[in-house]
């Protein structure tokens, strides 16, 4: 498969667009990022590396984290994580509070940004040093050590967060926080400001894609668990449009408010695109796009 003649045409053809989305203005240090910014990463089944654009730029990963510290939760509880946040899809935005009122604090799924809060409760009761044990994984599993929170973004977040305020108190009010809100949000601002760039997001979601080896072929994950985060990515990855992922694109993967998008095919490839310009429902407009061109060229996905 000719990957690097496939992503050049997808570069060629997605700088071109004038319609681009708009930047997630309402966390201040996002809003200032370069709308025109595009580039895409991906490695193989083999470990060979391919990308075009701005490839090795560091962003905002945003809520692309949270599919790393369900990843971690897992390893340290195992199932007993689903007894705290549910795997269903929840058909609404990332930050609504509706279903969690209803469903008596028990968030739909991970990814929604109420069950990443769990997951974040999670690994603070488990940790004695969550920020750096959880920065220590995603290290260990890309095996670069440069990987690192944006300490500004993370501050940013905190004064600005206030639905994820609501979010974890309303979650408390039900039981299902065991630790204080501020420390929890602390982490949980923190993870959602990891800087990344394509290329580091490729070889950190390889794990996904490897059967829970990393690119070194070290196992990080047991392939029940892999199978069900691939499973929670296809479904919820995307909030209220990973029906259209799942139908466009037909991969599991997860976006972030960043602009980055990250999509795997097991045992094939992992992918990563980041344009910060997002559609309405919060995900990368061009990332979509390209992500669906690149599917359609390989005649590679899922189904």
């Amino acid at each position: 498969m000719n990957y690097q003649g496939i992503l050049s045409d997808i570069y060629n053809e997605s700088v071109k667009k004038q319609e681009r989305g708009e930047v997630a203005n309402y966390i201040p240090d996002l809003a200032q990022i370069d709308l025109n910014k595009f580039g895409m990463a991906l490695v193989d089944e083999k470990g060979t590396l391919y990308t075009c654009g701005d490839a090795k730029e560091q962003f905002s990963v945003q809520s692309i984290s949270k599919v790393l510290t369900l990843s971690l939760a897992f390893r340290l509880v195992g199932d007993d994580l689903l007894q705290r946040v549910g795997v269903e899809p929840s058909g609404d935005p990332f930050n609504h509070l509706s279903l969690l009122e209803q469903e008596q604090g028990k968030p739909r799924n991970p990814l929604i940004n109420a069950g990443a809060i769990v997951v974040a409760d999670i690994l603070v009761s488990q940790l004695k040093n969550p920020k750096e044990t959880f920065l220590e994984f995603i290290q260990n599993i890309a095996n670069d050590p440069s990987i690192t929170f944006d300490t500004k973004v993370a501050q940013s977040e905190k004064k600005t967060g206030f639905r994820n305020y609501a979010a974890a108190y309303l979650i408390k009010s039900f039981g299902n926080l065991e630790n204080d809100v501020d420390t929890v949000l602390d982490f949980y601002f923190h993870q959602c400001a990891l800087r990344m760039s394509c290329e580091q997001l490729v070889n950190t979601y390889y794990v996904f894609a490897n059967r829970g080896k990393c690119l070194q072929n070290n196992p990080y994950l047991d392939l029940a668990q892999v199978k069900r985060i691939n499973a929670i990515m296809l479904t919820c990855g995307f909030y209220d449009e990973a029906g259209e992922f799942a139908f466009e694109v037909g991969l599991p993967g997860k976006s972030g408010v960043g602009g980055g998008i990250v999509a795997l095919l097991p045992d094939k490839f992992c992918v990563a695109t980041w344009s910060p310009g997002l559609n309405p429902k919060g995900n990368s407009k061009l990332g979509m796009e390209a992500l669906e061109k690149l599917t359609t060229k390989t005649r590679l996905s899922i189904f």
